[in-house]
């Protein structure tokens, strides 16, 4: 188990992603920030299946600033009920981690 975390985040689009990833980075509240710029997301939104056309953000921080990161990330997303879930990392390579 180690103090890092990867923050997974779905945004409207590329853009949105790399907005968020520059800001929360500059900032010091994620050490980087990985962009995938397009999924297909297929979810239930208000009583019925939806699908779009999505990016997701993956950010790398360590624990302590897991509600701050994702304050900010709310703040700054245009989602009503934006996706931010925090993933404990296991293991990997260590060296990375302790990065």
């Amino acid at each position: 188990m180690t103090n890092t975390r990867l923050i997974y985040v779905t945004t409207a689009n590329a853009d949105e992603a790399r907005a968020i990833g520059e800001t929360v980075v500059r900032e010091r509240l994620a050490a980087c920030a990985n962009i995938l710029p397009a999924v297909q997301s297929v979810y239930w939104w208000e009583g019925a299946v939806e699908t779009d056309s999505e990016s997701v953000l993956i950010l790398k921080t360590a624990s302590g600033r897991v509600a701050d990161l994702t304050a900010r990330i709310r703040a700054l997303h245009s989602y009503d009920t934006p996706c931010v879930v925090a993933l404990e990392i296991d293991g990997g390579n260590q060296d990375f981690v302790d990065w």
